[in-house]
């Protein structure tokens, strides 16, 4: 069971960094048009998009929404590491 629950945290901990260098790449002007920011986003947007839609971004221009799934993400980890716990 620790070797399951290794790669659960493993794996959401690399979609995690995933997140937060695709929301640094916005920072710099045409990263995101390079292969690895189009896989990025590819990888990225599909979670980030339902988020967006619900939170607006304050004054217009500062997305906060990027955070909020980051934090979804961390309690989803949790939760899934205590169900497994449960089950074994």
């Amino acid at each position: 069971m620790a070797e399951i629950e290794t790669i659960l945290r493993l794996l959401f901990n690399i979609y995690f960094y995933m997140i937060i260098v695709y929301v640094l790449m916005s920072w710099l002007p045409n990263l995101r048009e390079n292969f690895i920011g189009e896989l990025l986003a590819k990888l990225v947007e599909p979670y980030l998009s339902p988020f967006r839609r619900f939170i607006p971004p304050i004054f217009g221009m500062l997305d906060i929404s990027p955070i909020v799934a980051l934090f979804i993400l961390q309690f989803a980890e949790e939760g899934l590491i205590a169900i497994l716990h449960l089950l074994w």
